[in-house]
């Protein structure tokens, strides 16, 4: 099934300017302790959020989700769920499609009822990798693991119902919260390892938009005011191996430390990743919206990193 691309997308929803759309202020943001989640409830300024953790509101429960939908009386609904430990989504296959894609379903439909704005993340797994080039929302998604067929389906069920929904999709997210299902993001993994002397070993031949949950976050809400419902692509920009995201990283935070440039093969790793799965950002430029580069977001994150 080939995605549904954003010119279409945007098509289902109505426009910020259509009657009927009221000025959005009350927002719920599911997985509202995650690292995308709680930069949201930071940066969102002037906007009443509600923000459970995912202990709080178990989204595979549907009717969870909807005691949640209806305390809040939200204008937003911002999905930062996922289950997206990629081993762990193979080995368990249906509990992946149980949040990554039922869940978000059920999530559209309450939001549909409920007359709310819908924001689900999705990722760049959707993507098989083979393009050789940064992949735009009219490229065939092909996933080669269960986390990306999860989240594809995902998608395509938010889109579906033609409701005031916005499917995004980015890649490589870290944040100044670590991950809860990693206990660290990639950044702190490498500055940690250079301070402490731990030997760093990184895959070359893997290439990505590694995304900065600060950014993202600022992109969302600026999204999200358009009301040009859809599917989009939200990285910050540029493509780049993770060996030299790693590199730029310690340059950026003032450390020398050697790296050992390692293949995938090489990683001792039972899923199947992409090895190219750059986002383009076209389409949101078009909105007038642009993020960062990779190399800024590294600078970024530092900087917030240091004030928390």
């Amino acid at each position: 099934m080939q995605a549904t691309t954003a010119a279409r997308a945007v098509c289902y929803g109505r426009s910020a300017n259509a009657p009927g759309v009221e000025k959005l202020q009350r927002v719920l943001v599911f997985g509202g302790s995650g690292q995308l989640g709680s930069e949201i409830v930071r940066r969102w300024e002037g906007l009443s959020i509600s923000a459970p953790s995912s202990s709080e509101v178990n989204v595979e429960d549907d009717a969870a989700v909807a005691r949640a939908v209806e305390s809040a009386r939200p204008d937003i609904v911002v999905n930062c769920t996922a289950f997206h430990n990629v081993e762990q989504c193979e080995r368990e296959p249906e509990r992946a499609f149980a949040v990554n894609a039922l869940a978000v379903s059920a999530m559209a439909k309450r939001c549909r009822e409920a007359g709310a704005v819908f924001v689900t993340i999705s990722t760049d797994y959707v993507f098989d990798g083979e393009l050789g080039r940064p992949y735009t929302e009219n490229d065939r998604p092909n996933p080669t693991n269960a986390y990306g067929a999860s989240k594809l389906a995902g998608e395509h069920l938010a889109l579906l119902l033609e409701s005031n929904a916005f499917v995004v999709r980015t890649c490589g997210v870290y944040g100044t919260r670590i991950s809860s299902s990693k206990g660290y993001t990639f950044v702190d993994k490498i500055v940690k390892a250079a301070r402490s002397g731990e030997p760093l070993r990184i895959v070359t031949d893997q290439t990505v938009s590694p995304t900065y949950a600060g950014d993202l976050a600022d992109a969302l809400r600026a999204l999200v005011e358009t009301r040009a419902y859809g599917l989009y692509h939200l990285v910050n920009e540029g493509a780049v191996s993770w060996y030299d995201f790693a590199t730029e990283t310690l340059k950026c935070a003032g450390l020398s430390h050697p790296i050992e440039p390692v293949s995938s093969r090489q990683w001792a790793s039972s899923v199947r990743r992409p090895a190219f799965s750059a986002l383009a950002t076209d389409t949101v430029k078009s909105l007038g919206i642009e993020m960062p580069t990779w190399r800024q977001g590294i600078a970024n994150y530092l900087r917030d990193k240091a004030s928390v």
